[in-house]
């Protein structure tokens, strides 16, 4: 057990309070002189490749410091997150809202158009104008504009996923996760320019993939399918662990869409969006939840085992801010022990007490998996999000 001594984990002063925590782990060696930010960080906060730069990780950091600003005051934080949306629209773009996937020594390393990183750049370009960093409105609008014309499947009312760097092929996969998060990213540009354009789209999407497709697999959300938006169950069978793509049910992924609904929900409240978030929710936790060591495991297969036993950092934050919501939003007290026993595994086991912020990932009884602190792709985008999302409702 990492730390046994277990804080209120429902206290405002505790959530700002490690919020701060997390910040001070990268606030040494993030900033990065081309203006962007370094994204490979070791355990102890030492950079392992200062010349990556993934655009997942570039976006994250502009959500991270623009929320940082408005939640501290810190004005470094504004700078930080204004020179970070400078770098994501000037050096990852490759003109007409078109961004690419990766970065390396200043050059295109992978140019391949990523509805994934696409969604996040939409959500960091919001961020900057909900916490008062700079009007990125433009920003939006082209990247909406771009995955309209290259992603919309009108048919689907869905996204695609991938096209080329040419943008001449559409790579036939479909999934859940680049819609999972451009519903996110459309909420966030609802409440920063007040469209109901995204709005409306958030809604469309959430519909699709929480009611209709589920409806393939007893209410649980897929990871992967086809051309014609049929389950791919053996997509990625043999990697469980994917980064983006993993195959089986994510309990992670459920409990996202349930705190995407129930942000719905305040938007334009409607029962069916908080009855269909809590069975996400209670599912996620009855067949991803490790009786023998704790914590959320990574992912299940249809047959109920795990494919994936390892606890992820982002897994268990994503599921108490759920928790939370869900709490505030039923005041069932079965929702609040959920999200303390989160928190009291995250804390005695993600929790990286002496070298600062969290252990992105640990083998299933909570033992050292790597050293690797945050590679490109991952940042504390998830666990400070998700104690700003919870502040947002106390």
């Amino acid at each position: 057990m990492n730390n046994p001594n277990a804080p209120d984990f429902t206290s405002t002063e505790f959530l700002e309070d490690h919020v701060r925590f997390i910040l001070a782990f990268y606030e040494p060696n993030v900033r990065a002189d081309d203006g962007g930010f370094h994204q490979c960080f070791m355990d102890d906060g030492s950079v392992y490749d200062s010349s990556t730069r993934h655009l997942v990780s570039s976006t994250r950091f502009v959500f991270n410091y623009a929320n940082a600003y408005r939640h501290t005051g810190k004005a470094h934080y504004a700078e930080w997150a204004r020179d970070g949306l400078g770098f994501v629209a000037g050096d990852h773009s490759l003109g007409n809202g078109q961004h690419a996937w990766v970065i390396s020594n200043g050059m295109v390393s992978d140019g391949r158009a990523m509805a994934y990183g696409h969604a996040f750049v939409i959500l960091a370009a919001s961020s900057c104008i909900i916490n008062e960093v700079c009007d990125a409105t433009s920003v939006i609008e082209d990247v909406w504009d771009f995955m309209e014309q290259h992603f919309w499947d009108e048919s689907g009312t869905a996204y695609a996923d991938e096209r080329t760097q040419d943008l001449l092929t559409l790579d036939p996969y479909r999934g859940q996760n680049a819609n999972m998060h451009m519903c996110e990213a459309l909420l966030s540009a609802y409440e920063a320019t007040g469209k109901s354009r995204y709005l409306d789209r958030a809604c469309t999407l959430a519909h699709r993939f929480a009611f209709d497709l589920a409806q393939l697999n007893d209410g649980l959300i897929w990871e992967h399918y086809d051309s014609q938006w049929q389950c791919d169950m053996q997509y990625n069978i043999d990697k469980p662990d994917d980064l983006f793509k993993p195959w089986g049910f994510q309990p992670g992924h459920q409990v996202e869409w349930c705190k995407l609904l129930l942000q719905i929900h305040a938007h334009r409240p409607d029962q069916k969006w908080m009855d269909r978030a809590r069975s996400l929710f209670d599912a996620a936790m009855q067949q991803g939840w490790d009786e023998q060591y704790g914590g959320l495991v990574y992912g299940f297969a249809p047959d109920g085992s795990f494919c994936d036993s390892h606890k992820y950092f982002w897994v268990q934050a994503e599921a108490f801010a759920a928790a939370w919501r869900l709490y505030k939003g039923t005041a069932k007290s079965r929702y609040l022990e959920d999200y303390n026993r989160l928190w009291r595994y995250s804390w005695d086991h993600l929790v990286d007490h002496k070298q600062g912020a969290w252990f992105r990932i640990r083998n299933r009884d909570g033992s050292e998996f790597d050293k690797l602190k945050s590679p490109p792709g991952k940042t504390d985008y998830h666990t400070m999000g998700a104690c700003w999302d919870i502040l947002s409702q106390q």
